[in-house]
């Protein structure tokens, strides 16, 4: 009545892709959650989580799953497997039950780990070798001062 713009517009206005969502405190999901945008955790969730962005688990959230996402930050308990592709940060208080995944971890000192941490790196695209080979950076020690004999 008061606008042209029909309801399919003006939702996707009101919810830009990309944003931040967040399950406050008090609140219990249950089920998957997949998000492009940050996500944040401050209340129950009991799934997993697939993010292509950061995922922040609050002071007092919980996650009964695994978390699968491009950054993470864990202030709060986790039990399940976490992969992250960049910096992963287990903060001071957070206790986490599972195997960690991670391209780069940070560790607080009061933060808990139960699991294996597996270190992962991307290897750039022009450096191709095959499978099961290793390739070792050749140095010619003759033209050093130290090693001349």
């Amino acid at each position: 009545m008061f606008n042209n713009k029909s309801k399919s517009e003006t939702t996707e206005a009101a919810v830009p892709s990309g944003s931040a969502s967040l399950i406050g405190g008090g609140t219990t999901l249950k089920g998957d959650i997949t998000s492009s945008g940050d996500l944040r955790i401050d209340g129950t969730l009991i799934g997993n989580i697939i993010c292509s962005s950061k995922v922040i688990i609050g002071a007092n959230g919980v996650v009964e799953g695994d978390i699968s996402g491009q950054q993470a930050d864990i202030m709060g308990k986790v039990t399940g497997t976490i992969k992250v592709k960049e910096l992963l940060m287990l903060k001071s208080n957070c206790l986490v039950n599972g195997n960690l995944h991670s391209a780069k971890l940070q560790i607080e000192p009061a933060a808990q780990f139960n699991g294996q941490c597996h270190m992962i790196q991307e290897q750039p695209a022009s450096q191709s070798s095959k499978p099961g080979q290793v390739s070792t950076p050749k140095t010619d020690f003759s033209k050093s001062p130290a090693l001349a004999i």
